[in-house]
């Protein structure tokens, strides 16, 4: 009888460490809340000669104006990671806003050791190279975007870390530009679309 009740007990016992198991070996699923990063602060319209800070090593196909732009702004992340996230710029940290430049955004992406290892431009402009290189624009050729238009993702690593680094840039007549800030995301549009698939 005794022997009974410490088999029946021990039975229980490993049936009650096997309902346990599942719970606590399921991966912790990833964060869904949306990481915000003020990039670049307003800062208001100024006529380009008041510029005083030139950017040397970028040069415009400027029909008017400068071909060497003048700096309005500069801003950069701390270190980030992707984690499958998509990355997309907005005027506020909600992703509510859109945000407009006068001309155009430098964007330089970094490497853990400080190495620029891409970039693009944003904005309302000609050609801009950085020595031999031309350097890809990112979006329509505009002063103004509506919320989340932007879409940077292609330009950052998927596993290793980042820093963003970000120049809003002037060639002609006033430089200003609006608070931007990088929004890392998950993309609920694919996946809306994966279930639609299904």
């Amino acid at each position: 009888m005794h022997s009974r009740t410490l088999v029946l007990a021990a039975t229980l016992g490993l049936m009650a460490c096997a309902r346990q198991v599942p719970a606590t070996a399921t991966p912790a699923p990833t964060s869904s809340t949306p990481r915000a990063i003020r990039l670049l602060q307003d800062a208001p319209a100024r006529e380009t000669h008041t510029l005083t800070q030139l950017r040397e090593d970028v040069e415009v196909d400027a029909t008017e104006g400068e071909r060497t732009p003048r700096v309005v702004a500069t801003g950069q992340t701390p270190p980030l990671s992707l984690n499958g996230d998509r990355a997309r710029l907005y005027g506020d940290a909600q992703g509510t806003l859109g945000f407009a430049v006068d001309n155009f955004l430098l964007l330089e992406v970094l490497d853990a050791g400080g190495e620029v290892t891409r970039r693009a431009t944003v904005g309302f402009t000609e050609a801009v190279h950085m020595g031999r290189d031309q350097v890809d624009s990112v979006g329509r050729r505009a002063f103004t975007f509506e919320p989340g238009e932007v879409d940077i993702t292609s330009l950052l690593p998927d596993s290793e870390p980042f820093q963003v680094r970000a120049t809003a840039l002037d060639t002609w007549g006033v430089g200003r530009v609006t608070d931007v800030y990088l929004v890392l995301a998950p993309d609920h549009r694919a996946a809306d679309d994966d279930l639609r698939g299904q």
